[in-house]
């Protein structure tokens, strides 16, 4: 699989994994007190950060199967098989695990199934037609769309993260097509492409003229995105830190389609 579209798999498998854990830690405790209010309200709000999660990877349609399968999670059956609402919260906890396990399982196939969606590429808009591979369009649309509602949401840290994931996706996209070697460029170290860091292939990028100075924007906290925990937060990221983020974002690609 393209080291550009496996970061980003990478990045949704790790919001996946969250909450996945959180779900177990929660239908354990209701394994053992399915009354306890905090519990109860922890399940709640660990419901509504799934569905966001779902919609996202859905690609936000309520046909799309993922989607579906949230839906029914809520579901219980009656006698005549029809579906009526009200399952007990430790039983929706256990469908929805079993949901986002599907999700995961999608995003880690490597036996060149589409991910996720039976749209594949063409669900992709012209706003990324300049990228090269065509398997990575529609990865990174989504993602452009989930930075654009995590900032909306206030979630400022995913927000950026989305956006540099992206940056460093189309950037490392057109290095590949352009076929240029660390060593073709001075003041590089050697080595392969998915070797280098994320400063070093923009820097590359702009001294082979693929883009210009933009990235000069990018705030010291977008830099190290790739350290950033989702889990336990150890950096603080601002609106202005995230919103300068997806404004370079916009530059470098306005750079790399030049049409457009």
């Amino acid at each position: 699989m393209d080291e550009n579209l496996q970061t980003l798999i990478g990045t949704y498998l790790a919001h996946l994994d969250g909450l996945i854990r959180r779900g177990r830690q929660l239908r354990d405790v209701l394994a053992t007190d399915a009354s306890d209010d905090r519990a109860i309200a922890a399940t709640r709000a660990w419901q509504e950060d799934c569905g966001i999660r779902i919609n996202q990877l859905s690609g936000g349609s309520k046909a799309h199967w993922l989607a579906r399968s949230f839906s029914e999670a809520f579901l219980v059956r009656s006698a005549g098989g029809h579906a009526t609402e009200g399952a007990p919260p430790g039983e929706i906890v256990e469908r929805l695990l079993d949901v986002l396990g599907q999700a995961a399982a999608s995003l880690s196939r490597t036996d060149g199934a589409p991910i996720l969606s039976s749209t594949s590429s063409e669900s992709a808009t012209r706003r990324f037609e300049f990228v090269h591979n065509p398997e990575l369009r529609p990865i990174v649309e989504q993602a452009y769309t989930d930075s654009r509602r995590a900032f909306e949401e206030g979630d400022y840290d995913l927000a950026l993260r989305t956006s540099c994931g992206i940056l460093e996706a189309i950037v490392t996209d057109a290095l590949e097509h352009k076929g240029l070697k660390a060593e073709a460029v001075s003041d590089t170290p050697p080595g392969k492409i998915a070797d280098w860091s994320f400063e070093t292939r923009l820097a590359v990028a702009e001294r082979a003229g693929l883009i210009r100075g933009g990235c000069a924007r990018l705030p010291a906290v977008a830099r190290t995105y790739r350290e950033h925990n989702e889990n336990e937060p150890k950096v603080t990221v601002s609106a202005s830190d995230a919103q300068r983020t997806g404004q370079v974002l916009h530059v470098v690609m306005r750079d790399l389609n030049p049409g457009r």
